[in-house]
């Protein structure tokens, strides 16, 4: 019983004008373009065997993936920091390409001064000091398309186990 009141008696309404707001709709619908879904930046044969190999790693909004091996503590490191850390780096099919294993002599940089890669630079300011990651860096993050021959092909997938020992500003 549309348009009566309660009472039995007919009851006039306003006429209802979907017009305007559907047009409005539509045109915010097409003038909007939609919003791309991130975009995975690890290489499809790439992506399936990290989810395979390590299905608990957590993933950056940059794309980065990593595991937490060991908790640090404290701060983490900023833009201008020396940084002392210990590092394996390997291709996925396990073959290390790099390494800086002895306490005594780490691998020793300044955050955000352009001397490691990419993934570095992000993930080492994440870290806590003692931290120890496994990172997988997708391949822009690394040495792109050029690769770093001959160790490094070119859009190589990098996965690095990275224990930050220490930074601070001297």
């Amino acid at each position: 019983m549309d348009g009566c009141h309660p009472s039995g008696q007919a009851r006039s309404r306003p006429p209802v004008n979907f017009t305007s707001p559907c047009l409005a709709l539509l045109l915010v619908l097409a003038v909007v373009p939609a919003l791309p879904a991130q975009r995975e930046k690890l290489p499809a044969a790439d992506l399936e065997f990290v989810e395979k190999t390590w299905p608990e790693a957590r993933k950056t909004q940059t794309g980065i993936r990593y595991l937490i091996l060991r908790e640090g503590t404290g701060e983490s490191p900023k833009p201008g920091d020396k940084v002392n850390v210990l590092y394996v780096g390997r291709l996925l099919n396990g073959t290390v390409f790099d390494q800086a294993t002895e306490p005594d002599k780490p691998f020793s940089f300044r955050v955000r001064r352009e001397m490691v890669i990419e993934g570095w630079e992000q993930v080492l300011q994440l870290m806590r000091k003692g931290e120890k990651r496994l990172v997988i860096i997708p391949p822009e993050m690394g040495y792109g398309t050029r690769g770093q021959p001959p160790k490094i092909g070119r859009n190589a997938t990098l996965v690095f186990e990275i224990e930050l020992l220490g930074f601070g500003r001297d």
